[in-house]
């Protein structure tokens, strides 16, 4: 994977040591203070502080995700495209759902992108075939399964400007011994993830009181969710905290015999946050993230237009984020 050539221009306020704070929580979203502290060489205090603001100011927000490809469960992508004025309250009722993971505008307000992980068939249907086509106001509705994922997840991208060394990545890395078997969740699970999926850092006592479970069965439960890779930790902040305001949703059209390398290859771009193959008319699905409109020309026109097998790229816009990581975000 490249990295970033040169250092971010961060926010104002921000420096360095929230940008190798970022990255370390990328590693190890429930990594305590303490492990963290010694690793970047400053006092648990200040990192506990740099975390606070970091949430506070620069949208930090750190939750367990199920990992859908793990599970066997379908993610899709939802281009719902609306009547004028309409693709606000369109996204905030798609953010109100629990399976939605995503919500974003896009293309000047007219259109809404929505990430879904239907729990069950039905959940499936209900939103594709029946509440969303019964909107008046929603003209369109494009969506796009997502069949493999070549960039995202548990993979951060905070990661690609290499602010962290080899060593200082495994320090921090938690060890975990891979479980035999493939990944299950069980009706049990779901007091314990929904606890995580609001705050991946609860501790082991708030998960206690939100489940009923004793300490250490909480604790033997997710270690092996984490062990069979059913879950992980995400962490994400705005984009805009390490100097990359512009993003866009890329909608990339491969030759089918170079699908799976395009795919490698964007999985490696630093500009790339999130690339997935997909069904519909196009192949491929990314996000990419850049410091201006120039530098996202000069992706899409440099490493993105000279990569072989590319036939055709549509690229829209990101003008808010609704929804992220489960859950909507706060009014800041």
């Amino acid at each position: 994977m490249e990295t970033n050539s040169h250092a971010p221009r961060l926010s104002p306020g921000f420096d360095e040591l929230d940008l190798r704070l970022l990255s370390a929580l990328e590693v190890d979203g429930r990594a305590p203070f303490s492990r963290i502290a010694a690793v970047l060489g400053v006092s648990d205090q200040t990192v506990a502080r740099r975390y606070r603001r970091l949430c506070a100011e620069g949208g930090l927000r750190i939750v367990v995700m199920r990992d859908a490809g793990r599970l066997g469960s379908d993610q899709w992508m939802l281009r719902v495209r609306c009547a004028p004025d309409s693709a606000p309250a369109i996204g905030d009722a798609l953010a109100k759902r629990p399976d939605t993971s995503w919500v974003g505008l896009v293309s000047g307000g007219t259109e809404v992108l929505c990430l879904t992980r239907p729990r069950t068939s039905g959940d499936h249907d209900d939103l594709l075939l029946g509440k969303l086509p019964r909107t008046p106001s929603v003209v369109e509705i494009r969506a796009h399964q997502l069949l493999h994922r070549f960039y995202g997840g548990a993979q951060g991208w905070i990661s690609k400007f290499g602010a962290l060394t080899a060593e200082e990545r495994d320090a921090l890395r938690p060890r975990v011994e891979p479980a035999a078997g493939p990944a299950r969740l069980t009706a049990e699970d779901e007091p314990l993830l929904a606890a995580l999926e609001r705050d991946g850092r609860a501790t082991y006592p708030e998960l206690q009181r939100a489940t009923g479970l004793s300490e250490s069965a909480v604790k033997r439960r997710l270690a092996a969710l984490f062990a069979s890779e059913a879950v992980y930790v995400d962490s994400e902040s705005d984009p805009e905290v390490v100097g990359h305001p512009v993003a866009a949703m890329l909608w990339i059209t491969a030759a089918p015999a170079a699908l799976h390398s395009v795919g490698e290859a964007l999985a490696g771009h630093p500009q790339i946050a999130h690339a997935s193959a997909a069904t519909g008319p196009c192949n491929i699905i990314a996000t990419a993230l850049a410091e201006s409109t120039a530098g996202l020309y000069a992706y899409l026109s440099g490493p993105l237009g000279q990569l072989e097998g590319v036939q055709h790229v549509e690229t829209t816009i990101f003008m808010r984020r609704i929804k992220q990581l489960t859950y909507p975000l706060p009014a800041r």
